[in-house]
Parts: C-alpha cells; sequence; structure tokens
C-alpha cells in the first residue's frame, strides 16, 4: 500500500485486481526453514541440512561419495534452526570482515565496526562514522556478490553517496559490479526466503 494510501482505496484495489495479485503470489520463492533435508546455498553452492544427533560439534560441511554438499548439524532437534542461522551468521561475518578489510587497505579508509544483521530491505549500510553493518543472507549468495557489497560499502567511507564519483571508486576497487549487481537484481530477493517458517 503507498504511504499515503488508505485502507478503502487498498481493499478496492485488491478486489479489482484480486487475479493479478494472486498470480504475483504465486511467483515469490516457498519458505525454506533451516531443518533437515532443507537445501541451503551456502556461498552459492546448494548443501542439504543433515541433522547428526549423535556426534560432538555444532554445525560443519561435508561431501558426501555422490558430490552432493551437506551441512551437518549436532545436537537436539530443537537446536538444528538457531544452529545453521547462527553458523550462517559466523561465515557471513568472516567472509564479511576479510573483504571489508580488504576493499578498506585498497581505497585507504578505516572500518571502525563491522556487524552483521537480517537487513530485510538493503543488503549493506555506512555510516558516516566508519561502522558498516550487512545482511547475513549474503553468505547464502556467490562470493563475487559478497564481496561487491563489501567494496560497495566500504567505497561510501570514500564517497558518501551514490554519485557519479561514488559509482567510478568502487568500479576501480572491484571489477565484477555488474556481475554482481545482476545476480542480485535477478535472484536476491529468493535469499530472504531460507530460515523462515511456512
Amino acid at each position: 500500500m503507498p504511504p499515503r494510501g488508505t485502507i478503502a482505496d487498498a481493499k478496492d484495489f485488491a478486489q479489482r485486481h484480486g487475479g493479478w495479485i494472486a498470480a504475483r503470489l504465486g511467483r515469490l520463492p516457498k519458505a525454506a526453514p533451516f531443518l533437515p533435508g532443507t537445501v541451503v546455498p551456502l556461498r552459492g553452492l546448494a548443501h542439504r541440512i543433515v541433522h547428526r544427533a549423535g556426534q560432538r560439534g555444532t554445525v560443519w560441511t561435508e561431501m558426501r561419495d555422490s558430490g552432493e554438499r551437506i551441512l551437518c548439524v549436532a545436537g537436539g532437534a530443537e537446536y538444528i534452526e538457531r544452529r545453521v542461522h547462527d553458523f550462517l551468521k559466523r561465515e557471513a561475518r568472516k567472509d564479511l570482515q576479510k573483504a571489508s578489510t580488504y576493499y578498506a587497505q585498497a581505497l585507504g579508509v578505516k572500518v571502525k565496526r563491522l556487524s552483521i544483521r537480517d537487513q530485510s530491505s538493503r543488503w549493506g549500510s555506512c555510516t558516516s562514522a566508519g561502522s558498516l553493518s550487512f545482511s547475513w543472507r549474503l553468505i547464502l549468495a556467490p562470493p563475487h556478490v559478497l564481496d561487491y557489497l563489501a567494496a560497495h560499502e566500504v567505497a561510501h567511507l570514500v564517497e558518501m553517496n551514490h554519485s557519479a564519483r561514488f559509482w567510478r571508486v568502487v568500479g576501480r576497487a572491484c571489477d565484477h559490479v555488474e556481475r554482481a549487481k545482476n545476480w542480485l537484481d535477478t535472484h536476491g530477493n529468493d535469499l530472504h526466503r531460507y530460515g523462515i517458517e511456512e
């Protein structure tokens, strides 16, 4: 509903365009909760969640003889979702910290703080004080996408806007800007379905 819209306008629109709304909703990707059997893209590669109740540890990756990648989760079944979520956030922090440090050194700036969140409307943000914030869901994308987002946010420490100068800074630092932006335009929305119950 538009910000200045009314409930009456929204109801009227829904009644007149019910078929169109249903078709759009039908095309939305299905929820993919972090449960055994769910396939999750880790760094863009499909990994099936497998519960390993009797084993020690928390979460780790393995490859089966068949070549299938699996995300193994130890402990009680009631902890699977939380453990997978925590694992993905840790992996996202590790990769984003490494990429952000690399781009900060390349651009001669300093990152003061890096935080990982579950932002629904933005993949990342930057404050003028040097704090970067990223969506943990970037760990689900191929590495070149996460890398581009790190370059993008660090470039804001040089140019705090989206001017032509900003995009030149990003382009000089990162050689796969268009490829990553195209991937996000095509597949980005899909990343929001993971870890969500139906």
